[in-house]
């Protein structure tokens, strides 16, 4: 179900002053995608989330889920939350402690007043779906971690919401189970013919989770596009820097020659790929650290060839993070982990064309 955000505002007062965590936002999230508002801490993604969900009144503007609004300030519509066809995962998983699994993924239908027989079928369906059958009667404390966020999970879908939405749901948490979970979560996702509205800063889950990514920034969507998109061709500055490393670099468009076009840098001359940026144009140039080749020695002067030294390895397992400086300019770049590179050594960067992203300035 498609859910639409027309000029969505919301303001606070804090310390007498009044700050925007959402600033006239515009949003379409297409019905039966895995749709993430991604951004740092205070962009607003949570508030638009709750706004949507019913736990926070926007300040003017209109929400619809499907053919219904939900809320509109100017036709002073205000649907409960209870009554919009949402299910959520919070980021605390609100497990009640003093329940059985079972009875905590019955609750939302224990309240509706639906019958034991019909609750006993769906709870055993949603439970079996996230793999904790058998678990029916364990404790909640019982749980691991993981378990927990899959009966968080089997609540929010035991009602058979419309649009399910997360709220950092992972971030709690460690690094090997947060990378299981969120290839489960995906899995789950991809089985249900389902919106699913999911909120995260953190960036590896925006590119593994989502089929789109909103990047939020003080209040406003900066960026929309599938992961690819956001990663490799990015439109903004500020989406290109937060969405991976990345080396920028202030850059001024030359021309266009033999179907690239070229920049002046601190670098040099770089050819990248086709812009539509105009002769004279100040840009950045996005040089991402895996698309720049460590080679040692000197390698023939070249379209895109760099010389510099190394100044810095830093071994991180499955890659050796490298700092070479270019002149005044240090890039970050990677190598084998094997490699035998040591600081000092002098050696040459070489990136194709295709991997020199223009971003605005």
């Amino acid at each position: 179900m498609e859910i639409r955000v027309e000029g969505l505002s919301k303001h606070y007062v804090s310390e007498g002053r009044s700050v925007k965590a959402l600033d006239q936002v515009d949003l379409v999230i297409p019905a039966n995608q895995i749709f993430t508002l991604l951004g740092p801490s205070g962009c607003g993604k949570t508030t638009l989330l709750r706004c949507i969900v019913g736990l926070e009144t926007p300040d003017e503007g209109e929400i619809r889920i499907g053919d219904q609004v939900v809320w509109s300030r100017r036709q002073g519509i205000a649907v409960p939350t209870e009554k919009r066809g949402l299910g959520m995962v919070f980021q605390t998983y609100a497990i009640w402690p003093h329940m059985s699994v079972f009875d905590n993924v019955a609750y939302p239908l224990q309240v509706r007043g639906m019958g034991r027989d019909a609750v006993q079928a769906r709870v055993g369906e949603a439970l079996r779906f996230v793999q904790l059958e058998g678990l029916e009667r364990r404790s909640a404390t019982r749980l691991s971690g993981g378990q927990q966020q899959r009966v968080a999970l089997a609540r929010a879908l035991v009602a058979e919401p419309k649009v399910i939405l997360f709220d950092e749901p992972l971030s709690n948490l460690d690094a090997k189970l947060r990378e299981e979970t969120r290839k489960e979560l995906r899995r789950f996702l991809g089985q249900l013919d389902i919106t699913a509205l999911y909120v995260t800063h953190d960036r590896v889950e925006a590119l593994a989770l989502s089929d789109s990514i909103a990047v939020m920034r003080a209040g406003r969507i900066v960026e929309i596009g599938s992961p690819r998109k956001i990663y490799f061709q990015a439109d903004h500055r500020f989406v290109a820097d937060f969405i991976g490393r990345a080396n920028l670099i202030d850059a001024t468009v030359r021309d266009d020659a033999n179907g690239l076009t070229q920049v002046d840098c601190a670098l040099g001359p770089i050819d990248c790929a086709p812009a539509a940026h105009a002769a004279g144009s100040a840009v950045t140039l996005c040089l991402r650290p895996e698309f720049l080749h460590v080679q040692p020695g000197t390698l023939p002067d070249g379209r895109n060839v760099l010389h510099g030294r190394i100044e810095s390895l830093e071994f991180v397992g499955e890659v050796l993070d490298t700092e070479v400086r270019v002149g005044n300019t240090v890039l970050l770049a990677r190598s084998e982990p094997d490699s035998r590179l040591a600081v000092g050594d002098t050696v040459s960067l070489a990136v194709r064309p295709e991997h020199c992203l223009l971003v605005s300035a």
